[in-house]
């Protein structure tokens, strides 16, 4: 009886440790005409200052903890991973991207720009380097992140110490998107790539087939266009600060490929494959279904050697 009564314990104890790893407080970035609302998890009990990570999120409407009702996705990605770094000692502050969860922007969708989501991501940078609790900024960007990622950093040289990029794309978005529209029937690629071919020499279609709206309708042309004006190996070249490029090998939607692409920009690069990890930092098979189905699994732990490659490279930060 009294094994037993120790081992309830010691299980209660233990879920009240892990449930304590961490405390989370609002954070809030005022720009020009946005608001930008974040979470700040800080190690529980953390001693003089301590590194700090700035989570950039993903593609898509995607907010602070890697969720989207819109893109089906609930999978806490960003959030599990804040609560992975504060068991490690490291703090981070992950947000909701504009006209996403409470992050509000007055301007309509077409007039989003590619340059506001990096304005944010250096308005959030500054805010760190001012906040005395931390002595080493981290930018990671996840995704179309990465760029963003990379493009503050390298704006605001001396403020952020390191760069990691997760899944990050290689090439121009404008192959990214021609690649992925492969996967649609042909009447749909065929009509996208028109409009595709428009944008790139700066022509926005005001007739989009309804079938096309959710990848291209007039209101996100002009975002396209800023989007695709970046290249990011030659972005990747600007950042003189350490660089840690994480890809998975069984992510569905960034191919290890583009992972190659930017570890070549420099060897100085510390390059991170880690076998079988998918988009949402999961363990999964290459089997479309079945890796999907874990982007609506929130329980699902993250990978343990994506979280160790990401504590390891701050960890060893000078």
């Amino acid at each position: 009886m009294n094994k037993v009564y120790f081992f309830l314990f010691t299980i209660f104890s233990v879920f009240t440790l892990s449930a304590q790893a961490q405390t989370e407080t609002p954070a809030t970035y005022k720009g020009l005409s946005i608001t930008i609302s974040g979470t700040i998890t800080m190690p529980v009990n953390a001693s003089g200052k301590i590194p700090v990570v700035l989570i950039i999120p993903g593609t898509g409407t995607l907010d602070r903890d890697g969720n989207s009702e819109k893109l089906n996705i609930k999978s806490n990605a960003y959030k599990l991973l804040a609560q992975d770094l504060a068991k490690a000692g490291i703090a981070s502050l992950r947000y909701d991207k504009r006209r996403v969860g409470q992050s509000l922007m007055k301007d309509k969708e077409d007039n989003l720009r590619f340059d506001d989501y990096v304005d944010d991501a250096i308005g959030l940078i500054n805010m760190l380097k001012d906040d005395k609790r931390f002595s080493k900024i981290v930018v990671l960007g996840h995704a179309e992140g990465s760029l963003v990622g990379m493009l503050s950093v390298a704006e605001t040289e001396g403020a952020s110490n390191a760069f990691i990029s997760v899944e990050g794309f290689g090439r121009r978005a404008d192959y990214i998107l021609k690649d992925q529209m492969k996967s649609q029937p042909g009447y749909m690629s065929d009509g996208f790539n028109k409009i595709l071919d428009s944008l790139k020499v700066g022509s926005v279609q005001k007739k989009v087939d309804i079938s096309l709206y959710p990848y291209i309708r007039p209101s996100i042309q002009n975002y396209l266009m800023s989007w695709f004006r970046f290249d990011p190996t030659d972005e990747l070249k600007k950042v003189r600060v350490p660089v840690l490029i994480v890809q998975g090998s069984t992510d569905l939607q960034v191919a290890t490929t583009e992972g190659d692409k930017l570890k070549h920009v420099r060897s100085s690069y510390t390059y991170a494959l880690i076998r079988g990890m998918n988009y949402v930092f999961r363990e999964a098979p290459e089997d479309k279904e079945k890796n999907i189905a874990t982007y609506t699994q929130p329980d699902l732990p993250l990978k343990p050697e994506f979280v160790a490659a990401i504590t390891d490279f701050i960890k060893g930060l000078k």
